[in-house]
């Protein structure tokens, strides 16, 4: 849903990325190459950011009962 604050790993910090990992992708970096200019170096970081999907807009049409 949303970006966790911390890998689930190693614990490292990385939510405070996602925002610049998002935008410089959509213009079309490379993932590669803007994970290694933020620091995400561990493979364990670089799962979670390339395997994030962002389905808050999609769960959000739906009501709880």
């Amino acid at each position: 849903m949303i970006i966790p604050v911390r890998c689930f790993s190693c614990g490292k910090p990385i939510g405070h990325l996602w925002e610049e990992f998002v935008q410089r992708t959509e213009k079309g970096e490379d993932k590669k190459k803007v994970l290694d200019d933020l620091g995400v170096l561990r493979p364990c970081c670089r799962a979670m950011f390339l395997g994030q999907v962002d389905l808050i807009d999609t769960v959000a049409k739906f009501k709880k009962n």
